[in-house]
């Protein structure tokens, strides 16, 4: 089997040769090359063509979400960002980075790992995502990306209202790896006035999630936030998105969201699947929701229990997941009543929210 070519692209010299010494000692990953700068990273991926490129995001000459950027509209390649970032303004440039192609981020080493826990895992996602089959993606920045879905940001204008058929209640969505794009797709295309409340699951990990909710929110046409444990599921008529903190499970209880810190489902806090579960017993026919790209199975039970329970289910189809994982396991299970394209999704859900075409009205 041929090896995994990685090339490196770190600004700090410590935190580089550390990768390389760790990416060179698994027999299965050859170093094709290294760089200190998003432009020469960008040269090197050009000239070497690796299978993976690990990328920061602070650099001089070119940062990592314009490296990116240019990397997925030129020479699509499978990118796992490695950062040390936690403020908000870099964290936003992580989430854009993974919204413009990149398929995963990790941190970088902070010196006080246990029994090679850091490496194992950067070994692990390297190999992991070597086998994605990654797309072009246009090198427009995500405000452009906004424009081309049809939708205004919240609060631009007074948007008409939708009138709710009355069968549902709420939507609930799951995604992981391609989340960002896929969201920003979605949550951006729905209808003005889009009425449901909906409940979303993301694995992203825990350090690049504190500013997310804040991120998306700046992208979608409806209000997005982090859960509180103990509110109420919003009425009709309050289309918001609702998203579980990092580290929690979120479920729906009585009407009510809570919070717990049980143990992991599929290695996943929060877990689609938990959501999933409780959504349908506590809304049965009265919810709808969408399982969306990832690697993995979390959230395809969950898909056939709310299906089971009578309510709507949605799958994206595998031309335009960047990992058809996780619908795909929903989908041999019988768990999705439709298979959608990634554009098509956020009309449907208009549509079942009671808008009569998915536009407007």
């Amino acid at each position: 089997m041929a090896k995994i070519r990685v090339l490196v692209v770190e600004d700090s010299l410590t935190i580089r040769k550390r990768m390389l010494e760790v990416l060179a000692a698994d027999p299965d990953i050859d170093i094709v090359g290294e760089a200190d700068d998003g432009k020469r990273g960008i040269e090197l991926c050009q000239q070497l063509r690796p299978d993976v490129v690990t990328l920061d995001m602070m650099m001089p000459v070119m940062n990592g979400l314009a490296a990116t950027e240019f990397i997925m509209a030129y020479c699509p390649t499978p990118i796992l960002i490695v950062s040390a970032s936690t403020n908000r303004g870099d964290l936003f440039n992580t989430y854009e980075a993974l919204a413009a192609g990149a398929l995963d981020a990790l941190d970088k080493p902070k010196g006080n790992e246990l029994d090679d826990v850091w490496e194992k895992k950067l070994v692990a996602t390297v190999k992991l995502i070597s086998r994605i089959r990654v797309i072009t993606h246009p090198r427009a920045r995500l405000d452009r990306m906004g424009q081309t879905t049809g939708h205004s940001p919240h609060g631009t204008q007074q948007p008409q209202a939708l009138q709710n058929s009355g069968r549902l209640r709420a939507v609930a969505i799951g995604v992981s790896t391609g989340g960002p794009r896929a969201l920003i797709e979605i949550l951006g295309g729905l209808p003005h006035g889009f009425p449901l409340p909906i409940l979303l699951v993301i694995h992203v990990g825990k350090l690049f999630t504190p500013a997310f909710a804040e991120w998306l929110d700046g992208q979608s046409s409806v209000r997005v936030g982090y859960a509180v444990d103990g509110d109420p599921l919003p009425p009709c008529g309050e289309g918001r998105v609702l998203m579980a903190p990092p580290g929690s499970h979120m479920m729906l209880r009585q009407g009510e969201l809570r919070l717990t810190q049980d143990p992991e489902r599929h290695s996943c806090r929060p877990s689609i699947d938990v959501l999933f579960e409780s959504f349908a017993q506590d809304l049965g026919a009265g919810g709808a929701a969408c399982l969306l790209t990832g690697m993995g199975k979390d959230g395809a039970a969950g898909l056939l229990a709310i299906r089971r329970a009578g309510g709507r289910t949605i799958a994206q189809d595998e031309a335009t997941s960047v990992v058809f994982g996780m619908p795909r396991e929903a989908i041999l299970l019988g768990a999705a009543e439709q298979v959608l394209a990634l554009d098509q999704i956020a009309p449907r859900l208009g549509v079942l929210a009671g808008a009569a075409d998915g536009r407007p009205i």
